[in-house]
């Protein structure tokens, strides 16, 4: 079976190394290489309980954990509107949250306005993570900002939010 895409050995190197460096690639790269930073400043906090801060430096809390301290608002939310501003099922976000409520992160509350629904809330342990959370965001972020300029950090801030806002095409 011939390549279609590529006629000459050239021709093929360009059309593999599209895959590397697109914009998606890159920013994905990005993203894992900016959240280990924020959870490896959570593993050396002293602010951070030991129990969390012994399970950011074994790696045992993920990106995927951090899903709820970006979105699990101060008052609480019901488990699938949680999942919802995560863009996960409810089932991936229910694991994640019976994790962080075993490690004393989060909590499950009666909802006060629905008697059969329940709200995922931080607990006092949970809110030390997110103050953590916020100072290590506010290292990396001042680290990348170093590395690449500040000219450069902020074009590309000002593109991310543009890009991110939705606006349609």
């Amino acid at each position: 079976m011939t390549d279609t895409l590529a006629a000459t050995p050239m021709d093929a190197a360009h059309h593999d190394a599209w895959r590397q460096t697109h914009l998606g690639r890159l920013m994905g790269h990005a993203l894992r290489r900016f959240d280990a930073r924020v959870l490896q400043l959570m593993a050396r906090n002293v602010e951070v309980p030991l129990a969390l801060s012994n399970l950011a430096a074994r790696q045992q809390v993920s990106a995927a954990h951090v899903h709820i301290t970006r979105h699990l608002s101060l008052r609480g939310n019901r488990l699938s509107d949680l999942a919802a501003k995560a863009g996960m099922t409810k089932q991936a976000m229910g694991t994640l949250v019976d994790q962080c409520e075993a490690w004393g992160l989060v909590q499950r509350l009666p909802d006060p306005h629905d008697a059969r629904a329940r709200r995922v809330c931080f607990t006092p342990t949970g809110l030390d993570w997110l103050r953590a959370f916020e100072a290590a965001v506010a290292q990396a972020e001042a680290e990348w900002r170093a590395e690449v300029g500040d000219a450069v950090a902020t074009v590309v801030s000002i593109g991310l939010e543009t890009y991110a806002s939705g606006a349609s095409y």
